[in-house]
């Protein structure tokens, strides 16, 4: 037998066993555990520890089986758990099927089980969904032979915020301990105590922090870990389950979304081997409510001449006073990264066909022109690249400008799988951080802007993969190194955006240089093909102004007006040029779920759908499209879409397309360019100055204070907590003491942290870039790589 690795070419001989199970004869791949080949012949053994994705353990003992003597030296005398037991040729097993014995193993095994279980299955948030309580239908006996007392434990035990335990209902499976010490590397929770007084716990004073904690409360098969938010407060025959996909980062995991009643009442890890297997981060399990928060916007609001306050209007007229104000103006267009493809799509097409600009860029953050350039030539219109399954089977993979436990943590949990099979992991970072620690990585030390000449130094084979984030494109060079680094060695690349909207604005067209499907704006044969295919006589054929140019062009009177769909000004360059910009703008308009700090600054706010109430696909890092449907049908919530077709026909030039559907069959006829890409140039940029202060180093913590993360309290309390990191020396020489509140200061502002010692390289400071209060581009103006001053906050107030 042979076997073919999905989006590989590459056939791989596979040795196959024939044994029988329940006398039919089976043929599987040589490792394959027992409880598997059974399940081939449709026959389901009944278990509890184990997990497809775990470690085989034999904790729990009800798979038992019968494994009888075939005159082949084979047999076993007594029943084996089948959920650690590998296939061998010509071996007999018998189920509880066929065997009378392991029947009443596993009948005897379940009522050891149930022997101080408690009977609270109306109350208990796994009932109805329950592994336990369903196997005791169909393989227990119908009533207890115990009379004694059950065992009691003081309930709940927080194990942390999120996560509560249920003692009593632990049967010790072991999967929680499993998960958390081989999947996500945070062996916060393990087994106490011996004998009849073994228990799962913590130990005093180190709660289960993990940024994947959740997952145990999904695979615990008896409900003895729940989650505070939804503990009580659902059954699951009351539930409506729609499959989605989360939108908190460019992994593109798949979720499923329970709702009730018109609310979401809580989500799961969907099954997705390709992607994220059976494991989210908490962050796409418990942040979901920031939609439903009391400043969502749920109808167009107008400002008012006379007083200057925005009043509420209905939908016609605000797209009309939309449409009168961008007529006859220089509008420049800011995406942000919540888009889908298809909305991404229709502002692309927004900005070109109706406004007739090039001035659009969903880079919502610090750009760069190397960084423009690498995405025209290397990422739109590129397809699938880089897969998960290709980190399985490379030899190393370099991380260069990403900490993907932190910015993209389902690809993190792949890289654990990675290392695990032999895949070695190099950093090209300032430190080494837990989530790199957890991936046994070897670190490249870099000071944050010098990152390319570290990859320069490395040297790769053709089956090695290079992941560069978003934050290498501001290190001068640093893409260009990383081209140059997989060229060499016919190695691979892919760019991981940290945002789950970028890598479906980079095909959409969302860039200053960049057409839909990769067509370059610079290329006139490109500008021909999608103007027949719009059905409009010319394009802009002027190159674009990215968001630095975008905000500057508005300050100058460059720019008149503005549309601003999703952005967050705490996230842009300089936050305080972008307030005064839009300030001095004549007219803006503001796309967005609620209100947010563009608001103040909008002539017409229009309110659009959150992805749980609309149809739309994000495109994740590996260039894969990742659909999904409207889980809450809610009246009047419109995508970004229709609202943008709405002012296209109030200015007479229609945009073509009026839904998702529309925009995504649109998309999908114009297909990628197939003619020139637009250029990418190799050359090696200067690396920045020396300067006597400190360099910065910086990224946003997976929990932090994020907007869509609002109203997800009980998950932010475990969140890492913001420390300043620096070497020894680094302290010294501002006079900080370790343990003490040190002080980040630029000419726009400053910001105080407790100060750490960690192995930095000398005169380099990291901090979270948005965590408890303080958001670094807002108070610094600064960001990776940008010189900052350290001192002893002491000091300053004295």
């Amino acid at each position: 037998m042979t076997v073919t690795e999905p989006g590989s070419t590459e056939v791989t001989p596979v040795e196959l066993v024939t044994l029988t199970i329940d006398d039919v004869e089976v043929s599987v791949p040589k490792g394959t555990l027992v409880i598997r080949a059974a399940e081939l012949i449709g026959t389901e053994i009944p278990r509890f520890c184990d997990h497809p994705l775990l470690e085989p353990v034999g904790a729990c003992r009800q798979c038992l089986v019968e494994v009888p003597d075939a005159g082949n030296g084979r047999g076993m005398p007594k029943p084996q758990a089948s959920c650690t037991l590998e296939v061998a040729p010509g071996m007999v097993v018998n189920t509880q099927v066929t065997s009378p014995a392991a029947d009443k193993a596993q009948r005897g095994n379940l009522e050891f089980l149930l022997a101080n279980h408690p009977l609270d299955c109306p109350v208990c948030d796994k009932g109805g969904e329950c592994p336990l309580q369903n196997q005791a239908l169909s393989h227990g006996n119908g009533e207890s032979r115990f009379i004694e007392s059950k065992r009691l434990f003081a309930k709940p035990v927080n194990v942390s915020e999120n996560v509560l335990l249920d003692r009593e209902r632990c049967v010790l499976c072991q999967r929680c301990t499993r998960f958390s010490e081989e999947i996500a590397g945070d062996p916060f929770i393990a087994l106490l105590e011996r004998g009849a007084q073994q228990q799962i716990g913590i130990a005093d004073g180190e709660p289960f922090h993990s940024y994947f904690s959740g997952n145990t409360i999904q695979i615990c098969p008896v409900g003895a870990l729940t989650s505070a938010d939804y503990r009580f407060r659902s059954r699951p025959f009351d539930l409506v389950s729609v499959p989605s996909v989360a939108e908190h980062d460019a992994c593109g995991a798949a979720i499923r979304i329970d709702h009730r009643r018109g609310k979401v009442m809580r989500r799961l890890a969907g099954d997705d081997p390709e992607v994220n297997e059976e494991w989210i981060t908490d962050k796409d399990r418990f942040a979901f409510t920031w939609s439903t928060r009391d400043d969502r916007l749920r109808t167009p609001l107008v400002r008012d001449a006379e007083s200057g306050e925005l009043q509420p209007m209905s939908w016609p007229g605000a797209l009309a006073v939309a449409a009168r104000g961008l007529s006859g103006t220089q509008p420049g267009v800011l995406t942000g990264g919540r888009l889908t493809l298809e909305d991404a799509y229709a502002y692309a097409k927004f900005a070109r066909a109706v406004l007739g600009t090039n001035d659009i860029d969903f880079r919502s953050r610090p750009v760069s022109d190397e960084e423009t350039a690498f995405l025209a030539h290397h990422v739109a219109g590129a397809g699938r690249g880089v897969t998960y399954r290709d980190l399985d089977r490379a030899g190393t993979v370099v991380l260069a400008g990403l900490e993907p436990e932190d910015e993209a943590g389902t690809l993190f949990l792949r890289l654990r799988k990675a290392v695990k099979n032999g895949t070695r992991v190099v950093a090209v970072a300032s430190h080494l951080t837990r989530g790199l620690r957890k991936l046994d990585a070897e670190l490249v030390s870099a000071v944050p802007g010098r990152e390319a000449e570290a990859l320069a130094g490395l040297s790769l084979g053709d089956t090695d993969v290079v992941l560069a984030g978003e934050r290498l494109g501001l290190a001068p060079g640093g893409l260009a190194a990383a081209v140059d680094l997989v060229g060499r060695a016919g190695a691979r690349l892919a760019w991981v955006p940290r945002r789950a909207g970028d890598r479906g604005a980079v095909d959409a067209g969302c860039l200053p240089t960049l057409l839909p499907g990769g067509r370059p704006v610079a290329e006139a044969e490109a500008r021909a093909d999608l103007a027949a295919a719009w059905g409009v006589d010319q394009l802009p054929d002027t190159t674009g102004r990215d968001t630095v140019g975008i905000i500057a062009a508005l300050a100058a009177g460059e720019l008149t007006s503005a549309v601003i769909g999703g952005v967050e000004l705490a996230d842009l360059p300089d936050p305080a040029a972008a307030r005064a910009a839009l300030e001095t703008a004549e007219f803006v308009v503001s796309l967005e779920v609620r209100a947010g700090d563009v608001a103040p600054y909008a002539d017409v706010v229009l309110p659009v759908a959150p992805p749980v109430e609309k149809s739309g696909t994000f495109v994740n890092w590996e260039g894969r499209r990742r659909p999904f449907d409207t889980a809450l049908e809610v009246s009047g919530s419109l995508p970004d879409v229709r609202v943008l077709a709405g002012i296209a026909e109030e200015l007479g030039t229609p945009l073509g397309i009026r839904g998702v559907a529309a925009a995504r069959r649109e998309l999908d006829e114009l297909g990628a360019w197939d003619g020139a890409r637009a250029p990418f140039e190799t050359a090696r940029a200067n690396p920045p100055a020396e300067s006597g202060a400190v360099v910065l180093d910086t990224w946003k913590q997976l929990i932090d204070d994020g907007r869509l993360q609002d109203g997800a309290d009980t998950y932010r309390l475990t969140a890492r907590p913001a420390r300043l990191k620096a070497n020894a020396a680094t302290l010294a020489a501002a006079n900080v003491e370790p343990g003490g509140s040190a002080r980040l200061s630029t000419e726009r502002g400053a910001a105080e942290f407790i100060a750490e010692v960690a192995d930095l390289p000398d005169g380099v400071v990291w901090v979270p870039a948005n965590s408890e209060g303080v958001n670094v581009r807002s108070v610094l103006a600064a960001g990776p790589g940008d010189p900052v001053t350290l001192s002893d906050s002491r000091e300053e107030r004295a």
